[in-house]
């Protein structure tokens, strides 16, 4: 209860909360719709934005959310050509960005103190503005879902259905594909940019082991991930650790632990089922 005290641990428990809405929300439609390679894609194109933003003087966070969102349409635009594979377009974007990245934050006058904490995150240090960029995102992503979800989950599971009830499903891809990357980049401080992707899917795996249903999928990978956040602040607090490492380790256990449980109760309920049958 001591740790509450301090401002940087309460902005830490804020921040999870936050992060674990805005991913529970987004990734369960990435998991639905299976864009876990794309998102990885830009995920690793919003690094040219943080480059840049270093060597500009501008906060790296609105650069990278230009760039991330910039490449999300230049992939989905790309991967509706028929002259481009989808995943060859992830590949442009994904090495483009990488290779910006490092080139300006090369070129960037003196240390780039903040860099690391971009690439590896860490949870404790996040401010103010972070937190007030994370909350517009998670509010704007609970309004969004809750006014379009009905066609969110007609998109992700059937497309071709959708546009054949005169949905508007190219509007919504491309909508949700800036939700994408705005969520990837709100949670660069907490994961950093090599693990984020695991905050998109992890909880969500997790949540898949119980339920196959959208929306309840996504209620208990909301609950699952601020599970694994709370714990992993705790590993690494305590074990003076990355905090970003340490809530992916965690909702990693969680998984397995999960997965192990599943796996004992049906392996239990075959051997109940199998005297009664005989």
């Amino acid at each position: 209860m001591e740790l509450l005290q301090y401002t940087f641990f309460q902005h830490a428990l804020l921040g999870c909360l936050l992060a674990s809405i805005a991913c529970g929300i987004m990734g369960t439609y990435i998991v639905s719709r299976r864009l876990v390679f794309i998102s990885g894609g830009i995920t690793h194109a919003s690094f040219g934005g943080i480059g840049l933003g270093l060597y500009w003087g501008i906060p790296p966070l609105v650069s990278a959310a230009l760039f991330a969102v910039l490449s999300a349409f230049g992939v989905e635009w790309l991967g509706k050509r028929k002259d481009m594979r989808e995943d060859s377009a992830i590949a442009v974007f994904w090495t483009a960005g990488m290779a910006l990245g490092i080139i300006f934050s090369f070129l960037t006058p003196g240390y780039a103190s903040d860099l690391s904490a971009y690439l590896f995150g860490n949870v404790l240090t996040i401010t103010g503005g972070d937190l007030l960029f994370l909350g517009v995102v998670t509010v704007a992503l609970v309004l969004f879902f809750s006014l379009f979800l009905n066609t969110i989950v007609s998109i992700a599971f059937d497309r071709e259905f959708a546009r054949s009830q005169r949905l508007p499903v190219n509007a919504m891809e491309y909508a949700l594909m800036l939700f994408i990357a705005l969520t990837i980049v709100a949670c660069l401080r907490m994961v950093g940019i090599v693990l984020v992707i695991s905050l998109l899917t992890l909880p969500q795996m997790t949540a898949n082991l119980f339920t196959h249903n959208f929306k309840r999928m996504l209620l208990l990978s909301i609950l699952i991930g601020y599970v694994g956040c709370l714990g992993g602040l705790l590993f690494s607090f305590y074990l003076n650790v990355p905090s970003g490492a340490s809530i992916i380790f965690v909702s990693i256990f969680i998984y397995a632990l999960c997965k192990l449980g599943k796996m004992m109760a049906n392996v239990r309920r075959k051997a109940i089922k199998t005297p009664l049958e005989s």
